[in-house]
């Protein structure tokens, strides 16, 4: 791999004229502003979860098919209604378990526990089954928003550049033709920057020079509990938290895609785990998972260039790697949001991150003062 571009050597682009030829490697340049949207969602076989779907189905939908997000259909209305994921999911366990205490639940048994977490995922509030439409966008993170196959990618790297993590395609008759995600669009562009000169142009600077990874990082400590991390994801509109020890060092990330490893079999207890304990069960579960005894690399330095940070990325299929000091301590964050707004910028684009943190700051806000009664 190339130190400054994150690349094979074979895949650059700076090869000479028969070295590309032996290597099989075309020498198209293209704009990829002008790439359609339909072209990077061909054969697509999206998922899609029917609104009435109990909200626990729902999960083991997303834990079954191992995706993130879902679009929800309404068959009486004959539309979509929105998109439910892992945000909506955090929203609602922490609207129905906020007047629970720590203490309490810590000291109850796995099999009491079991039944109480059933019943409040799948009696909730009033006691019946909660149908997925009701949670769809709970957290205000991930709206329902649709494109036109014809819709150019630099519209959509705007929209995923101000936030939005992902977007449908359908057609003019309202068919679902497939679901654009940003690690999709990520992906898409790394594998083919050797064609898109713009976007190599900027593979070589880092992430400090392009004035990302820097701003306030907020953390858990390894000794608290799960529940109180995701507490602290909602309340800061965070899709993410670092995990650091007593010495402020980073030894890992919960993110909410993390929440499958509490539902699957119920495992409801691990909320009133410790984070390092968490942790230690991911890890464990994707090793099984892999086949590899998997621990993940999730660190850059302020230093490293974008090349080198995307192809992290897209080896570990994360949607964020942290910025660490000298001494292993998180200073920032770079995130798949952070560098499409880079790509939008550079084509004269003006994403707005700004404005979709504020929303889902005051959703989170909204969220953790709701009272059950």
């Amino acid at each position: 791999m190339d130190p400054v571009t994150g690349l094979p050597s074979s895949r650059r682009s700076t090869l000479s004229g028969g070295d590309a030829h032996r290597e099989g490697i075309t020498t198209e340049r293209r704009d990829w502003t002008l790439v359609k949207v339909i072209d990077l969602v061909v054969d697509q076989n999206v998922i899609v979860i029917d609104a009435n779907t109990p909200i626990e189905e729902a999960c083991e939908s997303l834990i079954k098919n191992n995706i993130s997000s879902a679009p929800v259909y309404d068959s009486n209305t004959q539309s979509f209604v929105g998109m439910f994921d892992w945000a909506d999911v955090m929203s609602y366990l922490l609207i129905v378990l906020k007047k629970k205490n720590n203490w309490e639940q810590q000291q109850k048994s796995e099999e009491e526990l079991t039944s109480e977490f059933k019943d409040l995922i799948r009696l909730a509030i009033q006691c019946e089954p909660v149908p997925v439409k009701l949670a769809s966008d709970l957290s205000n993170k991930n709206p329902f928003y649709s494109v036109m196959p014809e819709t150019s990618l630099l519209h959509v790297v705007e929209l995923f550049g101000s936030g939005s993590h992902r977007v449908a395609v359908l057609d003019a008759n309202g068919n679902l033709k497939g679901l654009l995600t940003q690690s999709h669009v990520v992906q898409y562009l790394y594998n083919n920057v050797t064609h898109f000169p713009k976007i190599e142009e900027l593979f070589p600077k880092t992430v400090r020079d392009l004035n990302i990874g820097q701003g306030t990082v907020i953390t858990a400590r390894s000794n608290s509990f799960v529940l109180d991390a995701l507490t602290m994801m909602n309340t800061n509109g965070l899709s993410s938290i670092g995990i650091i020890d007593d010495n402020g060092m980073l030894i890992g990330n919960i993110s909410m895609s993390d929440l499958k490893y509490v539902f699957r079999g119920y495992r409801h207890s691990l909320m009133w785990k410790t984070t390092h304990q968490f942790l230690s069960h991911v890890r464990s579960h994707q090793g099984l998972e892999d086949g590899q005894d998997r621990y993940p690399v999730f660190d850059i330095r302020p230093t490293s260039t974008l090349g080198f940070t995307i192809a992290k990325l897209t080896a570990t299929k994360a949607h964020r790697v942290w910025v660490v000091d000298e001494r292993a301590q998180p200073i920032g964050v770079v995130s798949l949001t952070d560098i499409l707004s880079v790509f939008a910028r550079e084509a004269g684009g003006q994403p707005n991150p700004s404005a979709k943190r504020q929303r889902s700051m005051s959703a989170a806000i909204e969220v953790t003062g709701f009272s059950v009664n």
